[in-house]
């Protein structure tokens, strides 16, 4: 039977480690043990795995500092590492995102939650290496083929947050109406449509408890939703688009008076791009039901971006936006 992937366990604890030894391999995997954060980077360097598990608590080298040298070599940078730990504060997950790491499962670990994340991970690093060696001919096949494969980066992302699935592909969808009715040529529309469909694949760094959570943010919490846009820059930076998605996806966060982030840009240091995005993905997400709130409507949506118009959202996006609904009856697919 094929292998369905090469990974690196790394765990200190010789029974902990077997058992996920094991667990893997029942499931196809090619898995490489280490006790150690030495044996472990001596041994992905030699044979890079597609993707690594990493314990953070360990002698003499911890988890933070393997992962901080994984992403510094050449032959490792590119393989997600997720930490398998029994730390579960905010502020060592916070940590090490900011490390690289994509994802955390927290010890005692479920079985399906460990396999599905392993999976997902793979999928999408699978799916963006194909795209870079894709993304070298622009011919038309390849366009749509490239659409293919985002969306299935897209549809992965939003399998770990059922309240958000769909928003992209429907933010996506508004977007691209938007900028047609502002007349923009159709390739812009494509790459602005592109771009819509990823546009949150950054929180695929997000711990799903987060994403999920019905409550109220902590401010640490919030911190790390933030760091979506710029997880998902790094993230699609690598490809070489015949449209900037990358700083899309960067910018759809910005506001025109500068209040946005990660960079407080503002006006037309904003690309056209983003600022269209950024209007139909507050408008999709205030139509939509999140686990803290129900859907408000979309004369709520209308009024907040009519409120806001030059302040926060682009006047000339604004206003194709209100034309879509109020005069052209404009919905969002099933």
């Amino acid at each position: 039977m094929a292998k369905k992937g090469k990974i690196l366990a790394v765990d200190d604890t010789p029974a902990s480690l077997k058992l996920l030894s094991n667990l893997l391999q029942e499931e196809g995997y090619e898995v490489r043990a280490a006790i150690n954060g030495e044996l472990a980077l001596k041994s992905a360097i030699s044979n890079p795995p597609e993707l690594v598990l990493l314990d953070i608590r360990m002698p003499d080298m911890d988890g933070f500092e393997v992962c901080r040298r994984l992403k510094e070599h050449p032959k490792t940078r590119g393989a997600p590492v997720i930490f398998v730990t029994a730390l579960s504060e905010t502020e060592e997950k916070v940590q090490g995102f900011a490390l690289g790491a994509v994802d955390f499962v927290t010890k005692p670990y479920q079985r399906e939650e460990l396999l599905a994340r392993v999976q997902a991970h793979l999928e999408i690093n699978r799916l963006r290496n194909h795209l870079e060696e894709m993304v070298e001919d622009r011919t038309s096949k390849l366009k749509e083929s490239m659409l293919d494969f985002i969306t299935a980066i897209a549809a992965t992302v939003e399998m770990r947050d059922p309240y958000t699935a769909g928003h992209q592909r429907r933010a996506a969808g508004l977007a691209a109406a938007i900028a047609r009715e502002m007349q923009l040529p159709e390739d812009q529309i494509e790459g602005i449509y592109l771009a819509g469909v990823v546009h949150d694949i950054g929180k695929i760094r997000v711990p799903a408890e987060i994403l999920c959570k019905p409550g109220r943010l902590s401010a640490t919490e919030y911190c790390l939703i933030k760091e979506h846009p710029e997880a998902g820059y790094e993230i699609l930076k690598p490809i070489n688009f015949p449209w900037p998605i990358p700083q899309i996806v960067l910018q759809h966060q910005e506001r025109q008076n500068g209040s946005g982030y990660p960079q407080g840009l503002s006006e037309t240091e904003i690309l056209l791009e983003a600022r269209i995005l950024a209007v139909a993905d507050v408008v999709e997400a205030m139509m939509s039901h999140r686990p803290y709130r129900p859907g408000r409507g979309v004369d709520a949506a209308l009024e907040e971006i009519t409120r806001n118009r030059g302040a926060l959202y682009d006047p000339l996006a604004v206003d194709a936006c209100l034309k879509l609904f109020r005069e052209r009856d404009y919905q969002f697919p099933d």
